[in-house]
């Protein structure tokens, strides 16, 4: 589950480490995510330590179960916390998050490293593992849970409130749902 709408994530700013909390709309659209978790059963509940994740977990049920996981902490995005990939651009042109990185922040195979620590946990659970967490850390969990590198991340579009599952197909890993979201235009 990514995180409800934050006033950064509405404009497109990168936010890492920063805790920025839910905007109204945010907090409504984790509200309504409960009942589309309801008879689903989960043997833990991780979340990001950040305010706005712990609180989606909170809005959509789970405020007494779930545990934090540094391990699903954002990106930290360094001098680049807060700015718009435009406004990075404009420093340096050929730049993605993907491919060069924030400017003094945390490397891709730093990110990975954390998620596959996830992905490990999960798998080594006999059960469901529900995780809230953000965009670009639930990105490159996604490659990496189907065996891409941590870059694969970049093909994998996530907007905020969605559900995205996880699963298997026989003995492989597979995406079996991604950015399932609510449309609240």
């Amino acid at each position: 589950m990514r995180h409800g709408e934050t006033e950064w994530a509405r404009t497109g700013r990168h936010t890492g480490l920063t805790d920025i909390p839910l905007t109204d709309v945010g907090r409504s659209q984790a509200v309504v995510l409960a009942p589309r978790l309801v008879g689903h059963v989960f043997r833990r509940v991780l979340s990001s330590p950040l305010s706005r994740a712990l609180d989606t977990a909170r809005l959509a049920g789970f405020g007494d179960r779930v545990q934090p996981d540094a391990d699903l902490v954002e990106w930290d995005y360094g001098q680049d916390e807060g700015r718009t990939s435009e406004a990075i651009r404009a420093d340096r042109p050929e730049w993605t998050i993907w491919t060069k990185g924030p400017l003094g922040g945390e490397t891709i195979d730093a990110v990975a490293t954390r998620v596959d620590r996830v992905i490990q946990a999960a798998q080594d659970l006999d059960g469901n593992t529900l995780c809230f967490a953000h965009g670009h850390v639930l990105r490159v969990l996604g490659a990496r849970w189907v065996g891409l590198p941590p870059g694969g991340g970049a093909l994998l579009a996530l907007d905020t409130a969605t559900i995205s599952v996880l699963g298997w197909d026989h003995e492989t890993p597979v995406i079996r749902r991604w950015n399932d979201g609510i449309d609240f235009d």
